[in-house]
């Protein structure tokens, strides 16, 4: 369209030195103009109310259109941040998709309406839905190219992936994909841009990482944020890098910095880094207003290097395009505006009925065979503990799919793999031995330690699942989870909602949790999982034994949602909850209880290592109240069982909820609430809870017995509430 109004002396190819013809650096303008003016219309359409929020990508077009014309949309794949509009446009995305996700049209391709504008998400473009948390789109980036190198070293793993999962069957592999990420300068600041450079530049992975540097983060100016003022300096000593540092308001040098950029990466040369200065010609959105902190002359100073007045001036110098040249192609840029304003202000919305779609999976079990299988009959008859047990599921699913990868901290038997083959070490297979044996038997590809980065861990599972992989990672300790909550809660729970369904995470986090350990401590007894049960689009479980734990794993790693797979340390290796093997087929769906101990008089309802303590509770009740506790092991707490629940309630009338974290605002606070509000007329008593004092995990046995729940405190609870 644009095209017909260029004349054909306007569109000769001639080259410019840089490798732009005349006809690619009009398309560059055009895309340029094109982001600058839905930019513009955008703030119209705020200032109309016709629109809730806008940022813009203005002054960091040279920069962008130059990266998507040295990428290749649909084949590279893209985790851009919230300026990246030019990027977008450039890789194929319209305006109309640009002002749908404005409107919160349904039709928006991004979200479908649940995100803010400039969060960019496109699956047939390979943009990876992005969130508005800053820089944790890194780690993602260098997990999605980790996988795509992987699948072009394994084949066999590419084709079970593209036979199994319905959502991954136009993803195809190409063996030399470049990853683009890009964040901020101010976001430079943030540990997890430091972790994905670590990664990108030991593993030599093909990420393109972009800092668009305009100067400011929202109204802190770039020396505040980083020493020195340029981050350049600081990350110049990096192994296997490609750096550039360019104006990033030149057309030209930021394509030919792009061209040599991505050349590098694809050539398994390793990562690159381009660090472009750009412009903020607008305020950081229109919540913010920037005449508060830059004076008028800092803000002309910056219009002298507006990218689109200088690439407007050399087509005009070089002779590329004549005035008359400009003005048509630029009314037919206004005039596609027009047209798609006015389309989408008729879009339709998303209705409330939608609400709830995508927050996880539609089928847990996408293979139609999972649930319900009963242990295999073996002639195995030794029982084995909850260790052994999680160790034989991961080994059979790893034979099963060689999709999945194994990663974490020490999880492997030794990252130096001479050691290994000749002998000299045995390996150590994690701290608490679940993960022995693995690397040895399926290799460092597929079983490999991490850097002591819980965020780096979580962050790059993230773009391992995105791409189609099962990432099984390892958080050695729940006490330690803490700097992975922000992949978890911002990313990784929330990327199948967000995107409407074009995403999901099907990863799994194993992590150890609990006390009763004589000398655990303030940090490595530490509980937590209502933090958890209150994400949505996470399911979490909590196994109190070795069947369980068995079954409930290879459900996780089978189905499609993000799964926290809770496993208390005290249980590993206890003589409670022994099994046998039960044969690698062998599942158990999620949110279904099991009753492990009838009774009628009083429901006991709990998990973890808090089950065994019930049952020796419940034991004595009977043995000296002669009353008889029926025990409900919830085995999953989100989803969980309610079904169970109520039918015991209805027929004992009497309840406690049994946890091992603290009692205020715990996990059984939540039960108790919709027991009381929705089974009131069944209750013969108050529902009652036991659960830890309201403090931390203490190294003294003897303080430790007194803040965790015993199973003294159990009997005692049930000898009040039978008073009733």
């Amino acid at each position: 369209m644009v095209q017909a109004a260029i004349s054909t002396a306007e569109t000769t190819r001639k080259e410019t030195g840089s490798g732009l013809t005349h006809s690619r650096l009009i398309e560059f303008y055009r895309l340029m103009y094109l982001s600058r003016r839905i930019d513009d219309r955008e703030i119209i359409l705020k200032q109309q109310q016709k629109i809730f929020f806008q940022i813009s990508g203005a002054g960091h077009e040279a920069l962008l259109v130059a990266a998507g014309m040295a990428m290749k949309p649909g084949y590279d794949w893209f985790f851009p941040y919230y300026r990246d509009r030019a990027l977008c446009l450039t890789l194929g995305s319209t305006a109309e998709d640009l002002l749908l996700q404005a409107v919160g049209s349904s039709d928006d391709p991004s979200s479908g309406g649940r995100q803010m504008p400039s969060h960019w998400g496109n699956r047939k473009l390979n943009i990876v839905s992005q969130s508005s948390a800053t820089t944790t789109q890194l780690l993602h980036a260098v997990g999605c190219a980790e996988a795509g190198r992987y699948f072009s070293r394994h084949p066999e793993a590419a084709a079970k992936h593209e036979g199994d999962y319905r959502q991954f069957k136009d993803v195809h592999f190409h063996g030399d994909e470049v990853v683009y990420t890009s964040l901020g300068e101010g976001s430079t600041s943030q540990g997890e841009f430091w972790e994905a450079l670590n990664t990108a530049s030991n593993a030599k992975l093909p990420v393109v990482f972009v800092v668009e540097n305009n100067g400011y983060a929202i109204s802190v100016p770039v020396e505040v944020n980083t020493p020195g003022g340029n981050i350049s300096k600081l990350v110049a000593n990096f192994p296997n890098f490609y750096f550039a540092e360019i104006d990033g308001t030149d057309a030209v040098a930021s394509y030919e910095a792009f061209t040599k950029a991505v050349a590098h990466c694809r050539a398994g040369n390793g990562p690159a880094l381009i660090h472009g200065h750009v412009i903020r010609p607008y305020s950081h959105s229109l919540s913010d207003d920037d005449r508060l902190y830059r004076p008028e002359s800092e803000r002309k100073a910056d219009a002298l290097r507006d990218p689109l007045t200088k690439l407007e001036m050399f087509l005009l110098r070089e002779g590329v395009l004549d005035e008359q040249g400009i003005k048509r192609l630029e009314k037919a840029v206004d005039d596609e505006i027009q047209a798609a304003t006015d389309r989408v202000l008729r879009a339709p919305l998303p209705t409330v009925a939608s609400i709830r779609k995508h927050v996880y999976s539609e089928d847990l079990d996408p293979t139609g065979k999972l649930f319900d299988t009963p242990p295999a009959p073996t002639a195995e008859t030794q029982e084995r503990t909850m260790a052994d047990l999680i160790n034989t599921c991961l080994r059979d699913e790893m034979r099963r799919d060689p999709r999945i990868v194994v990663y974490g901290e020490d999880v492997a038997d030794c990252s130096r793999e001479e050691y290994l083959k000749s002998g000299a070490v045995k390996g150590k297979g994690g701290v608490f031995k679940l993960t022995a044996g693995l690397q040895k038997e399926f290799g460092s590809d597929r079983v490999f330690n991490s850097p002591l980065a819980e965020a780096n861990i979580v962050g790059r599972a993230v773009g391992y699942a995105v791409r189609g992989m099962k990432p099984v990672v390892e958080i050695q300790f729940f006490d330690y989870i803490w700097p992975a909550v922000h992949q978890m809660r911002n990313e990784l729970s929330l990327m199948r909602w967000r995107s409407n369904g074009s995403y999901s995470c099907p990863a799994v986090i194993r992590v150890a949790i609990g006390g009763y350990l004589t000398g655990g401590s303030v940090y490595h007894s530490q509980s937590g999982e209502s933090i958890f049960t209150h994400t949505p689009g996470i399911r979490v479980v909590f196994p109190s034994n070795a069947l369980d734990a068995n079954g409930l794993l290879r459900t996780a790693i089978r189905c499609d949602d993000p799964v926290l797979f809770l496993e208390h340390k005290r249980l590993y290796r206890e003589t409670f909850g022994r099994a046998v093997y039960p044969g690698p087929e062998y599942a158990i769906p999620f949110g279904k209880a099991k009753t492990v101990r009838e009774g009628k008089d009083l429901t006991l309802i709990t998990y973890g290592a808090v089950v065994p303590r019930a049952l020796q509770a419940a034991q004595r009740a009977q043995r000296e109240m002669g009353i008889e506790t029926e025990v409900i092991d919830l085995r999953t707490l989100s989803p969980y069982d309610w079904e169970a629940i109520a039918e015991s309630v209805k027929k004992t009338s009497r309840v406690i909820i049994a946890h091992e974290d603290m009692l205020s605002w715990g996990y059984g606070a939540e039960i108790a609430a919709r027991i009381a509000d929705e089974l009131f007329e069944y209750l013969d008593a108050p529902v009652k809870r036991v659960a830890a004092m309201d403090t931390f995990v203490a190294y003294q046995p003897l303080l430790e017995d007194a803040i965790l729940p015993q199973p003294e405190d159990i009997v005692k609870a049930i000898g009040e509430l039978r008073k009733f």
